[in-house]
């Protein structure tokens, strides 16, 4: 489980490829590894990978065919620059949001604007997702946890403040560049306990609109 809050920028050293997937070294910048061990997660670039070797400037890490089918990782190169985050603990400042590092799908940027010292991107989803993204709600982008401030059909409005461009890859974010996307995983929850006893062939509703209003929910 992660936060959204990224720690270090990284980059791609070396890439192994095969048709079961990747096999990555990434350089960690300046994310402290200490009390990192094998078999730790770490969110890169938004997605939960597992650490299969340490060095002392970064760590290894497989990705399966699946994940790179769903993934940036299908089109990164070596230098490729990723946001960095370690696995949260029970202590850990939970500064964004429950983030699980498994990635939804590809979104696309489609405007970028500077606000000020800000910057504001419009950004446009698979349709699929989109019912999954509120007004004011959390979405994730290549890890970094977002608020959504405007919906436009199926489009969403981010805001960047500088501290968090600066400190992320969002800085070179431009038009018509792809991104990992999570959306919100209690939206996801939601749904499926919506499809109640249906969901194991069962004509029963289970939760419906109409008791999530009653209980203030909807």
């Amino acid at each position: 489980m992660f936060t959204g809050i990224i720690e270090a920028v990284g980059h791609i050293e070396s890439i192994a490829q095969s048709d079961k997937g990747l096999a990555l070294k990434v350089n960690s910048g300046k994310l402290p590894l200490e009390g990192t061990g094998l078999g730790d997660s770490i969110a890169t670039n938004g997605v939960c990978l597992t650490v299969t070797e340490l060095f002392a400037n970064g760590y290894t890490a497989y990705v399966s065919a699946e994940t790179v089918a769903l993934t940036g990782f299908a089109h990164y190169k070596v230098g490729q620059k990723v946001n960095l985050e370690r696995a949260v603990t029970p202590n850990t400042r939970l500064g964004g949001h429950m983030v699980s590092g498994h990635v939804d799908g590809m979104a696309k940027c489609v405007e970028r604007n500077a606000l000020g010292e800000a910057i504001e991107f419009w950004i446009e989803p698979p349709a699929e997702l989109a019912r999954y993204i509120p007004h004011k709600g959390s979405v994730t982008i290549d890890g970094v946890s977002l608020t959504v401030n405007q919906l436009d059909g199926a489009r969403f409005r981010l805001t960047i403040v500088p501290h968090t461009a600066l400190e992320t890859t969002l800085v070179d974010l431009q038009v018509g560049d792809s991104i990992n996307l999570e959306v919100d995983l209690i939206a996801r929850y939601l749904e499926r306990l919506m499809q109640g006893r249906s969901a194991e062939g069962n004509a029963s509703q289970g939760v419906t609109m109409a008791q999530l209003a009653k209980a203030g929910f909807a």
